[in-house]
């Protein structure tokens, strides 16, 4: 007999259809109402640090080159105003993957264990860069793909920077499912894992993130060795929380214990991402609040029933910029730098150009990741997608955009600054979510260690915001 596909059935079935999709059983590693092991979810890989950069180097991924950013600083340091400040920008140029990006990492890991364990083929969800890398890295392991996005507004329009992904994924063989924005995308995912059997090559899986701890770590030692010490400031683009939890990783296993890292994603705030209408009125599909708070504050809102992607525990500083400042910056690198790249890793990077004239000029500050450019990804088709959707484009202050109605362009580069984002602020409402959604009457002395890891807080800290929220 078929199994029921309403949404309320396929709910149901949602942790048997993820434990046969990607051989864990999350329910070992629970521990409490709201505590469980992370680490002991992390080492559910099997693959140690030096397996994982092999498996990576045999699929053509990583040892990617550390670029100095030579005329960045220069300006940077002109910007600063003040003599002695303007740390040294450096870039990790993950463009140069097979698929254009570092979520190549995040595939291989995930690809060839599903190869492994003989799965006929991998799924992942996503509209982002993750689809091409796992669509290479199957054509690679002679794996079928298939990658479900969420592509359209109700009126069939599509963002070009999604469209473009779509095509890369179809030209490495994959099938790609494009639907509209809503719940259909996560029902529509877990029908396919269960009608084929396939892998969840999800992005917020053990696999995924170990991935790009290889990132971190090659990071510090090739800084080491163009430098002769290791970062002061890594800036990740934040979204989901993969790209900084990995990275960050790995940074720490290489030594780096005292390297600031900081977050940085596109200002979007008052959008609403599971809106149809406001769908495509943004010019970044990933990288931005709209991601990277909610994910933050509740990272196991994904894909698997335990995110492996957990900012909180890592991030030492949270900050945004305006899409007018990343578009400005992404024509500055092309221009400076002679390097065209994608926007995603453009938001670390004009991040990275404000934050630089805070620290000396003896410092090293590293972005942390390039990605591919393409016609969908172009500044040029998001400016002219943004405009056929009402938004007022123009130059002035990037800090008079409006969301959603303008963008606007610095009209110097004197007029890109990052702002931070209250990361107590976030911890309070990771902690008030982890309450709610554990729904329990109490919170066990097991559970308080839990959230001081998960907030990099105290049990002080942690006690004063439960007593917060009885009070409430």
């Amino acid at each position: 007999m078929a199994s029921d596909m309403c949404f309320s059935a396929v709910m149901q079935r949602k942790n048997a259809i993820m434990k046969a999709s990607i051989g864990i059983d999350y329910s070992d590693f629970e521990t409490g109402g709201i505590a469980f092991d992370y680490e002991a979810m992390m080492r559910e890989t099997g693959y140690s640090l030096k397996e994982m950069k092999k498996i990576q180097r045999e699929a053509g991924v990583g040892s990617t080159p550390l670029l100095e950013m030579r005329n960045l600083t220069h300006l940077s340091r002109k910007m600063a105003g003040k003599p002695g400040k303007g740390a040294r920008i450096f870039v990790k140029d993950e463009a140069s993957n097979p698929s254009g990006s570092f979520k190549d990492r995040r595939a291989a890991n995930a690809v060839y264990h599903a190869k492994r364990l003989g799965y006929g083929g991998v799924v992942a969800a996503t509209s982002g860069n993750y689809g091409a890398a796992v669509a290479s890295q199957a054509a690679i392991n002679g794996l079928n793909c298939i990658i479900v996005q969420e592509c359209y507004d109700s009126q069939g329009a599509g963002q070009p920077e999604i469209i473009e992904k779509a095509r890369r994924c179809e030209a490495y063989g994959a099938e790609v499912v494009q639907l509209t924005v809503g719940p259909e995308l996560f029902l529509t995912f877990l029908s396919i894992l269960e009608d084929t059997g396939y892998f969840n090559a999800s992005l917020y899986s053990p696999f995924g993130i170990a991935g790009v701890e290889t990132l971190g770590f090659e990071l510090v030692e090739q800084t080491r060795e163009l430098t002769g010490r290791i970062p002061d400031m890594v800036v990740c683009t934040h979204a989901g929380g993969g790209n900084l939890t990995g990275t960050a990783r790995g940074l720490l296993a290489a030594g780096a214990k005292d390297t600031t890292v900081v977050g940085a994603s596109v200002n979007l705030k008052g959008l609403h991402m599971a809106s149809d209408r406001q769908f495509n009125r943004k010019s970044f599909t990933t990288g931005h609040t709209g991601f990277g708070i909610p994910f933050a504050t509740k990272p196991d809102r994904s894909d698997v029933p335990r995110s492996a992607a957990r900012v909180l525990r890592y991030m030492d500083r949270y900050v945004t910029v305006n899409q007018g400042e990343v578009f400005y910056m992404t024509e500055a690198l092309a221009r400076l730098e002679g390097l065209e790249r994608g926007p995603a890793g453009n938001t670390s990077l004009a991040a990275a150009f404000s934050l630089a004239q805070e620290l000396d000029e003896d410092q090293i500050l590293v972005v942390q990741e390039t990605e591919y450019t393409g016609a969908g990804k172009h500044v040029q088709a998001q400016l002219t997608f943004a405009k056929k959707q009402g938004v007022q484009i123009g130059f002035g202050d990037p800090k008079d955009e409006v969301v959603g109605e303008s963008i606007v362009l610095p009209e110097g580069p004197h007029l890109i600054r990052a702002v931070d984002v209250d990361l107590d602020r976030l911890r309070r409402s990771y902690i008030r979510n982890a309450c709610q959604e554990a729904q329990c009457n109490g919170v066990s002395d097991q559970d308080v260690v839990f959230l001081a890891a998960e907030t990099r807080t105290t049990q002080t800290f942690v006690r004063e915001m439960l007593n917060e929220l009885t009070a409430t």
